[in-house]
């Protein structure tokens, strides 16, 4: 057994990013500016979208992108069951109503049967946030199809997905038939970090439209007011959010997106040694991947099979922590949080695939901090497990 406690996800930072972020506390320049700009830029570049807008999380990202839509009020959105609250939120925030949809239960995406059986219903939908879970895309191309059919605004939630891809596209990349944009996390767990932070990638009208938003529904940020020929006078023409990113989390994300290809490398080398190991154990069911998908890997995300075990989940987690190996649960479904359960009625039925699903996830411990023995050590811890624990 472990000696050292293996955490779940640190952050990922090194020389590199502690250097950039050296180089803007010595510019005087900390908030919103010349390295937000540069991060816009290079993240366009990487994930081959029109335009960007840098805020201060992934839920602003998704808020924004409600809000520039104009989605609000009578509106209803359609979004997974089995998501983070923080994706449900912000629908209820601009005043719309989420419409909880089911998964599918071999990428734990948003069912596109589901999602077509709710649009067939007496009420129609607005929009549709679906969201790539784990970091695998969700059927993006039948998803669109039936955007432009019903008409739908499409907001990916992509906090897991950079980088990943469907067929020879990107997850932000927005070009297409179908009012778009796609929301990034870079949260201290994320495939790139800035601590706390996020991006918006959409059409250069909608990123205009959403920067008006997000500091304050000001014309001019204060690096244009402040620079050597701006001028003082700025105009309020939004209610706007305080939802911009400082140069200090551009300085990092800069680092990171550079060394991004490496980390996404040293993640799906993980992954791919966590399945060869566990593939064969009956106990248990790794991730799917679906062909022509390029799997960002944020989570490598473990089910148990039950009935094949004498111990549930929970019990599952303790006996890893006793082995000194971190784990999670991504996620508890939306539908059981006391909020949503009592405002919308919801049983844990409603929702099947989400419900059985949830009961037998464990997320294992996967970045690129990961050496070879740790990988040994989690494969091990799991399989010394199932070995005392199989019916």
């Amino acid at each position: 057994m472990r000696d050292a406690f293996l955490p779940f996800s640190p952050p990922a930072i090194g020389e590199d990013e502690i250097d950039e972020v050296l180089d803007t506390l010595r510019s005087h320049w900390i908030t919103t500016g010349p390295k937000v700009a540069a991060f816009e830029e290079d993240f366009c570049a990487y994930v081959d979208s029109p335009a960007a807008l840098a805020l201060s999380s992934g839920t602003a990202a998704m808020h924004l992108a409600l809000t520039a839509f104009g989605i609000g009020k009578g509106d209803e959105v359609l979004t997974s069951a089995l998501t983070f609250c923080s994706g449900v939120h912000v629908i209820e925030q601009v005043g719309a109503k989420p419409v909880l949809v089911d998964v599918d239960a071999t990428t734990l995406n948003i069912d596109p049967d589901a999602v077509e059986r709710a649009l067939s219903g007496s009420n129609r939908p607005s929009a549709l946030m679906p969201m790539h879970y784990g970091g695998h895309a969700c059927a993006m191309d039948r998803l669109l199809e039936l955007a432009i059919s019903y008409d739908l605004t499409v907001i990916e939630d992509a906090a897991h997905a950079l980088p990943a891809s469907y067929g020879d596209r990107a997850i932000g990349d927005v070009s297409g038939d179908v009012r778009r944009a796609v929301c990034f996390s870079f949260y201290a767990t994320k495939n790139l970090t800035t601590a706390e932070g996020g991006m918006l990638t959409g059409d250069q009208e909608l990123i205009e439209e959403a920067r008006l938003w997000s500091l304050h529904g000001m014309s001019r940020d204060a690096w244009k007011r402040h620079e050597s020929h701006g001028s003082w006078f700025y105009e309020v023409v939004r209610p706007g959010f305080k939802y911009n990113m400082s140069d200090i989390q551009g300085a990092l994300g800069l680092a990171q997106l550079r060394r991004l290809p490496a980390m996404h490398a040293r993640r799906a080398e993980v992954a791919r040694r966590y399945n060869e190991a566990l593939s064969s154990l009956g106990e248990v069911q790794v991730p799917a991947q679906r062909p022509g998908i390029e799997h960002a890997w944020h989570l490598y995300a473990l089910r148990l099979n039950l009935e094949q075990l004498a111990i549930d989940r929970d019990r599952f987690i303790d006996e890893l922590n006793a082995r000194n190996i971190g784990s999670s649960v991504h996620f508890i479904p939306v539908h059981l949080h006391p909020y949503y359960r009592d405002m919308y009625g919801f049983s844990p039925e409603d929702f099947p695939v989400a419900y059985n699903e949830y009961l037998r996830l464990v997320s294992l411990p996967l970045h690129p901090g990961l050496n070879d023995e740790d990988v040994d050590d989690v494969i091990e811890a799991v399989s010394d497990i199932v070995e005392q624990h199989r019916r």
